[in-house]
């Protein structure tokens, strides 16, 4: 086993040091802030001021992250008034900004599944189906419209027929109605190619007006949020904190490193719990078990992962107050929790545009490939993190 290396920083670190960590957030906040006004948040907001919501989100997990994990040193009624309404800043900022991520992702994802070109190569036989008989009430082209627009095949007997286009001498005819047949063979699957291709755009606009329908709704939650008196609260409170720190009387001479050090055993207790084993093995299929359960909850095996994401976020920033640089394979860590949460959410979303009423057989296809594609992502960046938490075990041990 791998010695470990003595830290040079291993010192106490006294309480001031948090005090001087939560004095610069807060200033980050305020700033932000006065950024964000400046910018103007209308239904247009410009770059600058989606940047400055997102520095007010950073600002607002880190000082939010401080005072959990050092909550001894602290003033325990402050610090328990002004943790959660913190946490709702941050949460409620990032709605916006996650809704745009996921329709980007869901339509990236779309495109390459689809392949490059929007629509299939003409095939060399063309088919053509006669219409259904004008007693079934269909349109003359044997097709009918779904509540999103797409065409889909309508019940019909009619029979299919190919026209070949061939410069070969003509052949007997018996030789001829056997290449016929084997023209109607080619041709058949080219129009439920092309349907399936269809089904993909479909998909991918009903993707686009939902998500898009939520991310405006999300930026109009945000904007009455930072309008509200609840967030005038919180920054007045964020204001006094850019110039005083409420310590408790056992900051005095307390040391911050247990408490980091008590962070990294919740960290590690909660990887400890999880199927590292079964992830350790790529693409083995276990997060698209209940794939096809009716239930609309949240996936059942997500919810462990995504804790271990929170704990591994109050990990490092709790080594930042401690001025202590992670470990890259933790940086690495974090990115593939990043991506298990953002697929694990995408594909949510399939699902829920796969539960629309009335939507043609091909756009719902084209969800559930989706939906499928988004879990294999999910197990990928649950082998991806198991991977870097082995090396980071190693390098700390």
């Amino acid at each position: 086993m791998a010695q470990r290396h003595p830290d040079p920083t291993a010192g106490p670190v006294p309480a001031d040091a948090l005090a001087g960590y939560l004095r610069d957030r807060a200033t980050e906040f305020l700033r932000a802030l006065r950024l964000h006004r400046e910018t103007g948040a209308g239904a247009a907001a410009s770059e600058d001021s989606v940047e400055a919501a997102r520095a007010l989100r950073r600002a607002a997990r880190r000082i939010s992250a401080g005072l959990h994990t050092f909550q001894p040193v602290l003033d325990p009624g402050w610090a328990e008034a002004l943790r959660p309404e913190l946490a709702w800043v941050s949460g409620t900022l990032a709605q916006e900004h996650a809704q745009t991520a996921r329709l980007n992702q869901l339509l990236l994802a779309l495109h390459r599944l689809s392949g490059a070109a929007p629509f299939p190569a003409p095939a060399r036989a063309t088919a053509t189906r006669s219409p259904a008989p004008a007693a079934r009430g269909l349109p003359s082209d044997g097709t009918h419209r779904a509540v999103d627009g797409t065409t889909a095949p309508a019940r019909r007997t009619a029979t299919v027929t190919a026209t070949v286009t061939t410069t070969a001498p003509d052949p007997a005819p018996a030789t001829a109605a056997a290449a016929s047949d084997r023209a109607v063979v080619r041709a058949v699957p080219a129009p439920d190619r092309g349907n399936l291709t269809v089904g993909a755009a479909k998909a991918g606009a009903l993707l686009d007006r939902q998500l898009t329908l939520a991310r405006t709704r999300a930026h109009s939650t945000a904007l009455q949020a930072l309008g509200s008196s609840r967030f005038h609260a919180i920054a007045d409170k964020v204001a006094l904190l850019a110039s005083e720190v409420p310590l408790s009387p056992a900051a005095d001479g307390a040391d911050l490193r247990p408490m980091a050090d008590a962070a990294r055993e919740r960290l590690t207790d909660a990887v400890t719990a999880l199927p590292l084993l079964t992830a350790g093995s790529p693409y083995n299929a276990e997060a698209l078990i209940h794939g096809l359960s009716p239930d609309p909850s949240p996936h059942p095996q997500d919810a462990a992962w995504h804790q271990v994401r929170l704990l591994l976020r109050l990990h490092r920033y709790a080594r930042e107050v401690l001025r202590t640089a992670a470990h890259p394979c933790l940086l690495t860590a974090g990115e593939a929790l990043d991506r298990h949460r953002d697929a694990s959410e995408a594909a949510a979303a399939a699902a829920q545009a796969a539960r629309t009423p009335r939507i043609a057989p091909a756009t719902a296809y084209a969800l559930g490939v989706l939906h499928a594609d988004q879990r294999h992502e999910v197990e990928a960046a649950r082998y991806a993190f198991q991977r870097a938490w082995q090396k980071e075990a190693l390098g700390t041990s």
